[in-house]
């Protein structure tokens, strides 16, 4: 076996193994001349006898010449993956055109939205892939083939897999198959399909050190990976080790995000009513005035109040109180991060060993910890009948005998409207830590045998993982707690005060103060002894468990003139489930945090499939190729009955050097556990309620239309026009739903693919390679919530009756219940085009050029929804943002890689292109932040995200003299140092982190050594 010819098959058994480790991924000095391309292997060893190279194919069952490209497969090498200067799986295969936006280590979303509609938690720490801007959920994650694990976060049951759970260090290389493959592979294969192709084959040893960081001075990053291995013809074993160590970036230390709104210091929107001050809407019930107050700076301990003085805002007050305006906000984006901290441990072993002459055994076994950190501001304390928690919050009356109310009445929920927010600096930010431990055995057999003078390949395999989280949150307050210290108290002769009443103290309570502010010490009014009665440790755990069991066999079952009629077939047998189990004070209702139920559930499903590919002519004119291929998979799950997908597609080559391939096939994603069993949790999203000022006696002083006004008052809001939305918040009641039923799809893809062997008599070309790819893929039944905007929009604006039902407001017009569960609704459209070009030069006096182009050029993506008034509306979103959560979908992003090989030298420059895209933007007239103001109609002003070029560079140094074992390699990412474009409508940070990267440059060096 040489390095320019090597013969694999796919082996789908893997098996365990007491040797773990990670193996790194190290650069190699890849002259492309010495490095041959080898395409969409699903794992690499020993195919027997024959002339060209048989395997399985990423995309297909049936062995194959991996040069034939049956579908369009991108490929990462461990070259590609090094060149990148990242040490995440995810950040990887994001920067890739056709990515769309997904979770990712620049999230720090605990703690500010509550939970996601879909049940699969925060995913705080995680890190995911999308293709075609689908959503992470409908992408199918395979490591050597065999389905991976879904990820944990502590917050709930994903449907997705966390790519920080596979070490980057252990990949060989990486295949993204840009095709819908559920007839092949099962669910969830809808947008494509990732193969992580493990480090299997080693004699020797390999370390490696990578150091980074920004010139920020922060976001340092430590990578360590060593490995050894041993190979022979009986057996081959590798075990490997990789640490990585990535530390957190500030959102206080980049200009963009140090602000909710980027540009505005003053606090003049997006800020918090949440302030160390406090604000205090109330009704005094001795004069009858509403308030709106908040204590002025410098004041601490007991603020004094005078009744007497003005209730009108505009006035002058004389005591420690002043009335609250949008510049007495909270800044509260310089506690968030922009990168969170994460140090991942992963150890790795893989075994391959000879049973028998044509029975083999192969095995694999992952451990791999990460803890993460996320931050937030000091918890928020909304408390009042119209907080709109919908949970205790809601109910908390202050005692008149509280030491430190300064009204001098109860302040009763029941018979007072009242809002107080709080914002205890005292207690120091939300800290969320998790800790995840993720384990993966699997092993199997496989092997040859002949059968009437054919040769079936067959394999087996048993795969085990488990995935489990643990969360503990620092900084979380009792809301039990906080209703005992707010209620009445009493002084008992040693001249302290306690909670409760003499004849029933409550023992160990303070009496809190809510009402004192930060004082002329900025040390705030709540002490120590305050903090420790009303807040606790909150500790959430979440675990999914996936058992997998999958037998296959593939045979070139009849000769016909053009080749083989080849099939392959196989059953698969696989049980998921998980559960997700918040702190039991969480449970009981009593936290003040976002509130959230235990969620449990499992599934199991049984599926065959079978698929054929039958050559019809070979080397013929007009015809050096031409074959149809065809699948069909059935699946019977457990929760919603079955299914069934059918592919089929056609290849042919008029000449050899141009083949044309196309296909249509069927997809499926069936519901996740926390998707069908998830239970009530809250999700705090920005909308605008229409009833919000409905007469314009606000700043806007726009009076919505009778219509809308008469809808809200038939609601319960005031007809004066006094509710005015306080926060742009507003908490949505979310949960899953078992009657849900799988989401389906139609995908139809074609490409081109060229690489004409005329332009090699030039001097000046070695290698040329176009590939050209068109998509179509349509998604119906999409698991969903309805939008929460299109049900305030439809009960107020078109007054749909079942719209209005899922609402509940306070007497004061504030929204307190919002229910808005998962259901199989609308769907999704996606068109466009992927086109992918290499140019390999010839070695010359000067070196040897490469130059790599991909590009994904979106045409359409279309969302249907459902609409206000029942049927269903299309919301076209190429070139736009979304913004919450931050999603972008820029009709063109590219990647132009030139490579330079010289002697002991190789140098890259990568650039990376996103083309513009179009937000919405309102409220920022005095800003000047839209770059399309419209002054008719505010709701209508958008603002472009102008197009982003961002260029990486990288030199590496292979001395000859080291026997080209030892590599130096120097890089820098945004070398230009490139802000991203500001965000007026993304969630946090000022800027979409799924599409840009975090500002500043990022350099890097590496260094690894061979000994083999």
């Amino acid at each position: 076996m040489t390095a320019h010819r090597r013969r694999y098959v796919r082996i789908s058994g893997v098996a365990l193994t007491t040797l773990m480790a990670v193996s790194p991924a190290w650069a190699q000095n890849a002259d492309p001349e010495q490095d041959p391309e080898v395409v969409g292997l699903d794992e690499g060893g020993d195919a027997g006898e024959g002339e060209g190279e048989v395997i399985v194919v990423t995309g297909s069952r049936i062995r194959t010449d991996p040069l034939d490209k049956q579908a369009p497969v991108l490929q990462l090498t461990s070259e590609e993956i090094a060149r990148s200067g990242l040490t995440s799986v995810a950040d990887l295969l994001q920067n890739l055109p056709v990515s769309g936006g997904a979770l990712n280590t620049r999230f720090n979303s605990s703690g500010n939205f509550g939970f996601p509609p879909d049940g699969g938690g925060i995913g705080a720490g995680a890190a995911q892939a999308d293709l075609r801007y689908l959503g992470s959920k409908r992408v199918l994650v395979l490591v050597d083939g065999v389905r991976w694990i879904n990820g944990s976060s502590a917050s709930g049951v994903a449907a997705a897999a966390d790519l920080n759970t596979i070490p980057i260090g252990i990949i060989e290389r990486i295949e993204v198959l840009e095709d819908g493959a559920s007839p092949i592979y099962g669910s969830d294969a809808i947008a494509g399909v990732i193969n992580i192709i493990t480090r299997k084959d080693m004699d020797g040893a390999l370390v490696n050190a990578y150091v980074g960081g920004f010139h920020h001075a922060d976001g340092y990053t430590q990578q360590y990976d060593a490995s050894w291995g041993k190979s022979d013809d009986k057996m081959s074993v590798i075990v490997s080790a990789s640490i990585v160590d990535q530390q957190r970036v500030s959102a206080a230390d980049r200009t963009i995000s140090s602000t909710p709104t980027p540009g505005d210091p003053n606090c003049a929107s997006g800020c918090s009513s949440g302030t160390p001050q406090g604000r205090f809407v109330l009704t005094d019930p001795n004069t009858g005035e509403n308030l709106n107050l908040t204590i002025n700076p410098g004041v601490g301990g007991v603020p004094i109040y005078d009744p007497t003085q003005p209730s009108m805002a505009g006035a002058e007050r004389s005591d420690d109180f002043n009335f609250f305006d949008n510049i007495d906000r909270f800044n509260f984006a310089p506690y968030n991060l922009v990168v969170t901290p994460s140090r991942r441990v992963g150890v790795f072993s893989a075994v391959r060993y000879k049973v028998a002459p044509r029975v083999s055994f192969r095995g694999q076994a992952l451990f791999n910890n990460r803890q993460s950190v996320n931050q937030a501001a000091p918890e928020p304390l909304f408390i009042g009948s119209d907080a709109g928690n919908g949970n205790r919050l809601d109910q908390i009356s202050i005692h008149e005998t509280n030491p430190y109310n300064p009204f001098g009445f109860t302040i009763d929920a029941a018979t007072n409207r009242y809002f107080i927010g709080r914002r205890p600096l005292e207690a120091g930010p939300r800290i969320f830590e998790q800790n995840v431990n993720t384990w993966y055995v699997s092993g199997g057999l496989y092997g040859d045998v002949e059968v009437a003078g054919r040769r079936v390949f067959w394999d087996a395999t048993v795969a085990y993982g488990v995935n489990r989280a643990d969360q503990l949150k620092h900084g979380a307050f009792s809301s039990a707690k906080l209703e005992d210290a707010l209620g009445p108290a009493f002084t008992d002769g040693d001249g302290r005060t306690y909670c409760g009443t003499p004849d029933r103290p409550i023992l160990g309570c303070v009496p809190f103060n809510i009402f004192g502010g930060q004082g002329a010490d900025g040390r705030g009014s709540i002490t120590q002894e305050m903090l420790g009665y009303v807040t606790f440790v909150q500790h959430d755990v979440s675990e999914q468990t996936l058992v997998d069991v999958t037998g296959n066999v593939s045979v070139g079952l009849v000769p016909l003139p053009a080749g083989d009629l080849s099939v392959a077939a196989g059953v698969e047998h696989r049980r998921q489930s998980g559960f997700y189990e918040p702190d039991p004070v969480v449970v009981a209702g009593d936290s003040a945090g976002t509130p959230s139920q235990p969620t449990s559930g499992s599934y199991t499903v049984n599926e065959a499939y079978a698929e054929v590919r039958v050559p019809l002519v070979a080397r013929m004119p007009g015809a050096d190729l031409l074959d149809v291929n065809g699948a069909v998979r059935v699946s019977d799950y457990s929760t919603f009955g079955s299914e069934a997908t059918f592919k089929a597609g056609a290849r042919w080559r008029p000449i050899k050097d141009l083949m044309l391939r196309g296909s249509v096939g069927q997809g499926f994603r069936a519901p996740g556990i926390g998707e069908l069993f998830g239970s009530d949790a809250r999700f705090d999203q920005v909308l605008d309620d229409p009833c919000s000022d409905m007469l314009g006696l606000g700043a806007n002083g726009t009076r919505a239309p009778d219509a809308v006004i008469d809808n809200c008052v038939a609601a319960g809001v005031p007809a004066d026009g006094s509710y005015t939305q306080f926060n742009p918040q507003i908490s949505v009641t979310t949960g899953g739903n078992s009657d849900l039923d799988a989401e389906t799809s139609r995908s139809i893809v074609a490409s081109l693919v060229y690489s004409p062997s005329w332009l090699l008599e030039s001097p000046w070309v070695d290698r040329f390679d176009a590939e050209l790819t068109y998509f179509d893929i349509e998604l119906d039944g999409a698991i969903q919530a309805t939008d929460a905007q299109v049900v305030l929009d439809g009960c107020y604006i078109a007054g749909d009756d079942e719209y209005c039902s899922r609402i509940g407001r306070t007497p004061s017009g504030v929204v307190n219940a919002f229910n808005n569960r998962l259901e199989n609704i609308g769907g999704l459209i996606t068109r466009g085009l992927s086109l992918n070009l290499t140019y390999t030069g010839p070695q010359t006096l000067y070196g040897r050029f490469r130059v790599t182009s991909q590009s994904s050029f979106l045409k359409d993506f279309i969302e249907r929804l459902p609409a206000a008034d029942g049927g269903f509306r299309k919301v076209f979103r190429e070139g736009t943002e979304i913004g919450d959560p931050e999603r972008a979908f820029p009709r063109l992003k590219s990647t132009l890689i030139l490579d330079w090989f010289y002697d002991e030298w190789r140098a890259s420059l990568t650039t990376r292109y996103s083309h513009s895209v179009r937000e919405p933007c309102r409220d920022l007239v005095e800003l000047g932040g839209c770059s399309d103001y419209d002054p008719v109609n505010d709701a209508n002003s958008t603002n472009l995200l102008s197009p982003m070029v961002y260029n990486d560079a990288q030199v590496t140094w292979t001395p000859k003299v080291l026997d080209n074992a030892f590599d130096l390699t120097v890089g820098v990412n945004n070398l230009l140092n490139r802000e991203p474009p500001i965000c007026y409508s993304c969630s946090l940070n000022g800027f979409d982190a799924t599409t840009y990267d975090v500002p500043g440059i990022f350099g890097y060096m590496s260094a690894s050594y061979r000994m083999y």
